[in-house]
């Protein structure tokens, strides 16, 4: 059985709960309702986008942010917005949308420094906090930099929480990229065997009870 391509996100849902992973990625007979907060972080990363790519200007909810972005884009080198990239089995680089990825990941904004080697990587987050604030996406991120641009072996990232003015940050080099590799492939080997055995076991948590759409599953908290 071929899997489908995997990403941080569905790593995360997966080892939130496997049940939930099977009704919204494999049965696919249940969807996310669409909350306030996820229009809000939709529109502001599709104008943070327009702002960086072509200067158009900022709607007004979002003038807050215009001096940071401003400052990121004094920053040298390439700019890439809402930058898609895809890798295969064998961690080489292909299209987002090629037959054979792998994994995907999408970098809301990476500087490229191909003269000193160095990169600045962003994912804005317009939660309201970064108490729970995951690094992860990073790693996987800074991964994927390093594979899709042979020029760059250190890379600067940071979740920009745009909300509560906060910043994540981290930073990454060519010689982590045999452990982190060797991290995330465990995490993945999780969900391939629950592929392998179709097994999806539910893991109850304070999140049932009002934050789940699996309306089948007997530990949510509308069926109790």
């Amino acid at each position: 059985m071929k899997l489908p391509a995997w990403s941080f996100s569905s790593i995360k849902l997966f080892e939130q709960c496997p049940r939930k992973y099977q009704h919204l990625r494999v049965l696919k007979d249940t969807k996310e309702p669409t909350s306030e907060a996820m229009t809000y972080g939709s529109e502001f990363h599709k104008a943070a986008e327009d702002y960086i790519k072509s200067d158009t200007p900022l709607p007004g909810r979002f003038g807050y942010i215009k001096s940071t972005l401003d400052n990121l884009k004094r920053f040298e080198g390439e700019r890439l917005c809402e930058f898609q990239m895809g890798l295969t089995r064998n961690l080489e680089p292909c299209d987002f949308r090629a037959e054979n990825v792998w994994f995907r990941g999408i970098i809301d904004l990476a500087i490229l420094n191909h003269e000193t080697g160095e990169a600045r990587i962003l994912d804005y987050k317009t939660g309201k906090s970064a108490k729970y604030a995951d690094t992860g996406q990073l790693e996987l991120m800074a991964l994927g930099v390093f594979k899709h641009f042979p020029t760059i072996t250190k890379v600067k990232a940071g979740l920009l929480f745009v909300v509560c003015n906060a910043f994540v940050k981290d930073k990454y080099d060519m010689s982590m990229e045999g452990k982190l590799w060797e991290k995330w492939m465990r995490s993945y080997s999780r969900l391939e065997l629950a592929y392998k055995n179709d097994m999806w076991n539910p893991n109850p948590s304070g999140l049932c009870r009002k934050h789940c759409a699996v309306m089948s599953c007997p530990h949510n908290g509308r069926n109790l």
